[in-house]
């Protein structure tokens, strides 16, 4: 991705091919009866939906921005800066095959949770992480999700990832969604020049899934 990323050379050169020309964004798709919608921001949102999409249950996640204050935000100005706008996926889910607490397992895998500046090689304030919780359930279990890391002792830095109220998503430009799955090879090399994995390793992370 462009923008506040700071990305090794060749890492960066691929992504650019990604990225060359802005498209439409995806349309607003209606929720089927029984499923349910879970928001987490955790840097590039290339990386934070292949975890997900891994997951039996999971339906459907998207990329896209949230907890800003601009209205459907443009890749270029949420990464600019000044749109409040976290980089986000929305992960749509069966609550009966899956549950809110496996997400919250596989989210905290995903990110680095002691970084307020950003995730890994990409620096600004839309790379930060955070979950968005849609309502008291949600909060509760992010709560007791994000304390029992706290107490496992595993990140003595502390964890600094916030737990936030819902707000309007809108989703990303279609260049950007399944971007693993439809650009295997830039992925991986974006991926490896932005140490994502070896960093996750450092934190003590052993299956992260995103690969």
């Amino acid at each position: 991705m462009r923008g506040a990323r700071v990305l090794p050379a060749l890492a960066a050169a691929l992504v650019a091919l990604a990225c060359t020309a802005p498209a439409p964004a995806v349309p607003e798709a209606e929720v089927p009866p029984g499923t349910a919608t879970a928001v987490f921001a955790g840097g590039c949102f290339w990386c934070m939906e292949p975890p997900f999409e891994a997951l039996d249950g999971v339906l459907d996640v998207r990329s896209g921005y949230t907890g800003g204050w601009t209205e459907n935000p443009t890749y270029e100005e949420v990464t600019a800066g000044g749109t409040g706008h976290y980089e986000a996926v929305e992960v749509r889910y069966d609550p009966v095959r899956v549950s809110y607490e496996r997400l919250l397992e596989v989210f905290w895998q995903n990110v680095d949770p002691t970084d307020p500046t950003g995730q890994f090689c990409d620096r600004g304030d839309s790379y930060r992480t955070a979950i968005f919780v849609g309502d008291a359930a949600e909060r509760r279990a992010a709560e007791a999700s994000k304390a029992a890391l706290e107490a496992s002792g595993r990140l003595p830095q502390g964890v600094v990832t916030p737990i936030l109220d819902a707000m309007p998503f809108y989703v990303a430009e279609e260049y950007h969604q399944d971007f693993a799955r439809r650009n295997p090879v830039r992925y991986r090399a974006y991926r490896a020049g932005c140490q994502r994995d070896s960093r996750l390793r450092a934190l003590g992370v052993t299956e992260s899934g995103g690969h």
